[in-house]
């Protein structure tokens, strides 16, 4: 009798653990699926965070890498960034990235594309004489552009100079035909127009305009902060365009029956004209330089137009008619 107790209960342990076997196993298949599933969810979540990173590497920097990335580039893309944010870890440039960051090299390059036609963007080109006349500060929002994608302010595509050369040709060919020079004469005019009007006068001011700006217009002196020569020259160029097409074709219709007569009217004419064509110059010279960021006081570059308005004022009140002044130095320069 004292046996069957011990037996029961020995019974009842394997119905116990079948029991709690099965609960478990009950329980089992909910926690795994729901692991599953998680899991699923996870893996879900990390295709996710992947392909976000591609979307935003693709967008510019979003996503898991694209963060990375963009604080990688985001020292080289910055318009103000200077050349020690680009260096290694001991602050020295790679010899690769110094010589290509050198004026030589950038030189090199720009003079290399114009032998090659092919390689120039003519349509761009004529897209920013359209806006030199329309709205300057879109051309100028390009060279940010430029400066961020390839690390330099001037431009690295002759285009824009061959087509101002061509412009040149054609005017000055059309000055010399309204001034009734003869072939030869009109001839060493487009030498005088291309190589003292433009070329010649255009690296003195580039020249001047670099020494003032990098001297006494840097908001911080620094070497890694400096107004390159070349960007000079090129708001030189973009200045000089719409100063070209006022006063060597538009003025073209008015010299002989309007401009070169004695009268009120003729110089009145003449003289607005001038007033235009060299306001726009210090206008577009002013936005080029104001566009870079890391100089200060670019508004003194206007100081020019109260020189200009009284020089117009006194030229109407005296009777002075420049062009007829230029015209008269045009035909003694040729002879």
């Amino acid at each position: 009798m004292a046996a069957g107790p011990a037996l029961r209960l020995a019974a009842a342990r394997p119905h116990a653990a079948t029991g709690s076997s099965r609960h478990l196993a009950a329980r089992s298949p909910g926690n795994a699926s729901g692991g599953s599933r998680k899991g699923r969810g996870g893996s879900r979540k990390g295709r996710g965070g992947c392909a976000g990173d591609v979307a935003g590497r693709a967008a510019g920097g979003g996503g898991c890498g694209g963060g990375r990335a963009a604080s990688r580039g985001g020292s080289k893309m910055l318009p103000t960034t200077s050349l020690n944010s680009r260096s290694q870890g001991n602050g020295v440039l790679s010899p690769r990235d110094a010589a290509r960051h050198t004026a030589g090299a950038k030189r090199y390059k720009y003079l290399r594309r114009l032998l090659h036609f092919r390689q120039m963007d003519f349509e761009f080109a004529l897209w920013q004489m359209l806006y030199l006349f329309v709205s300057p500060q879109r051309v100028y929002r390009n060279f940010h552009y430029r400066k961020q994608t390839k690390d330099q302010w001037a431009r690295d595509d002759p285009a824009f100079l061959v087509l101002l050369s061509i412009w040149l040709c054609v005017s000055t060919v059309g000055f010399g035909f309204v001034l009734d020079m003869g072939f030869f004469e009109t001839i060493k005019l487009l030498l005088w127009v291309v190589f003292i009007d433009c070329v010649g006068v255009g690296l003195l001011i580039a020249t001047l305009m670099w020494f003032i700006s990098n001297k006494y217009l840097v908001k911080q002196q620094n070497r890694d902060y400096d107004v390159e020569w070349g960007y000079a020259f090129d708001v030189h160029l973009n200045a000089f365009y719409p100063l070209l097409v006022i006063l060597h074709f538009i003025q073209l219709f008015f010299i002989n029956y309007v401009i070169i007569s004695d009268s009120v009217i003729g110089y009145f004419v003449g003289n607005t004209l001038w007033l235009i064509a060299i306001g726009y110059y210090i206008y577009v010279t002013f936005l080029g330089y104001s566009a870079l960021p890391f100089l200060k006081n670019t508004a003194i570059l206007l100081y020019p137009f109260a020189l200009l308005i009284m020089l117009y004022l006194i030229s109407l009140a005296c009777g002075w008619n420049f062009t007829k002044m230029l015209c008269s130095f045009y035909k003694y320069r040729v002879k």
